[in-house]
């Protein structure tokens, strides 16, 4: 190859998509930007010749760069963009979580009533908690641990660990949905706890103390816990009964990716619950003022999945990725 004739040759082409590919793409023309796809790939080829026929690794050098530039003024990566976000939190996050509700609510429904159901043994019956803990302890417990739990900690303090904690109930009842049992014995074992310290503290006078500072925070916290529940155990569901029109490996594909949508989603609303619970559960004001709070938070978000993500729904979008990103979509033998 006479290199000399051949930068002579293609060189007013290498500086042309040099200075396109600086320009910001906004402000290209389509024109410019049909030119600069053409030659990109023109260059690449050149860039291709070079290398295999040319031992001048400072041309190679140069024109690696000028073609790898072109490439990212052509295909710009997606990122993390604002209007990506504001989608998220508009249609993907809401959309899915409502796509989950019947099971959320039936995974709810469950739950609260095997808690209902102990607290009721444990606050009947007096052997019941004298076998769970001693006189002391349950007069320790309602008299001050229980109360005494909320202010432990500074609130900033208590409410990251709070957050950490409960995000990673979250995330293990989710993970664990696809095989079933972990997400039920994470659910079995929180109804428990909340049985039995209910029903403690109710039998021994506590009522008050239990629901004005549980519920303050729990209703958007147990929420958020058996939203992730019921969206694990949807995938475990779309790996029993795939459909018709999706292979087992494809429908878990599918429900995998949207679950993926609602874990990263309920950090938000898990954050919230922290923040409620560490600054605001444990107020010297009446339990009522407290519930305002507590009780709007929550409401707030059964209303944005509701009419957001309803909305989301009806109108066919999903938090799914783009249907040129599910590779376990193609067709298979």
């Amino acid at each position: 190859m006479d290199l000399d004739a051949f930068v002579t040759e293609h060189g007013g082409e290498w500086n042309r998509l040099q200075q396109l590919s600086r320009r910001r793409r906004s402000r290209l023309t389509a024109a410019e930007i049909d030119e600069m796809i053409m030659l990109y790939r023109r260059t690449a080829t050149h860039l291709s010749l070079v290398r295999s026929r040319s031992g001048d690794s400072a041309l190679v050098s140069w024109l690696s760069r000028l073609v790898l530039q072109a490439r990212a003024q052509i295909s710009p990566p997606a990122g993390m963009t604002r209007s990506a976000v504001v989608r998220f939190f508009t249609v993907g996050f809401p959309a899915e979580v409502y796509r989950a509700g019947r099971w959320s609510l039936g995974v709810a429904a469950a739950s609260l009533l095997f808690a209902v159901a102990v607290g009721w043994l444990v606050a009947s019956d007096p052997s019941i908690a004298l076998a769970i803990m001693s006189q002391e302890e349950i007069d320790q417990l309602v008299a001050h641990d229980f109360a005494a739990y909320y202010s432990a900690y500074p609130p900033e303090n208590f409410a990251t660990l709070v957050w950490v904690n409960n995000t990673v109930v979250a995330a293990l009842g989710l993970a664990g949905g696809v095989l079933v049992i972990p997400t039920l014995y994470l659910l079995f074992a929180n109804a428990l706890n909340l049985g039995v310290v209910g029903g403690l503290m109710i039998g021994y006078g506590g009522t008050g103390t239990f629901f004005g500072l549980i519920t303050v925070h729990g209703l958007l916290e147990l929420t958020c816990v058996f939203v992730a529940a019921g969206t694990g155990l949807r995938v475990a569901w779309a790996w029993i009964a795939p459909g018709r029109y999706l292979t087992r490996l494809q429908s878990v594909a599918q429900a995998g990716r949207q679950a993926t949508v609602v874990a990263l989603g309920l950090a938000v609303p898990l954050g919230i619950s922290g923040l409620v619970e560490a600054f605001v559960t444990p107020l010297p004001v009446p339990a009522a003022a407290k519930l305002v709070v507590g009780g709007g938070v929550w409401l707030a978000f059964l209303a944005y999945v509701v009419v957001v993500g309803g909305s989301a729904i009806r109108r066919g979008e999903h938090g799914d990725v783009a249907a040129y990103e599910r590779e376990v979509l193609a067709p298979s033998v």
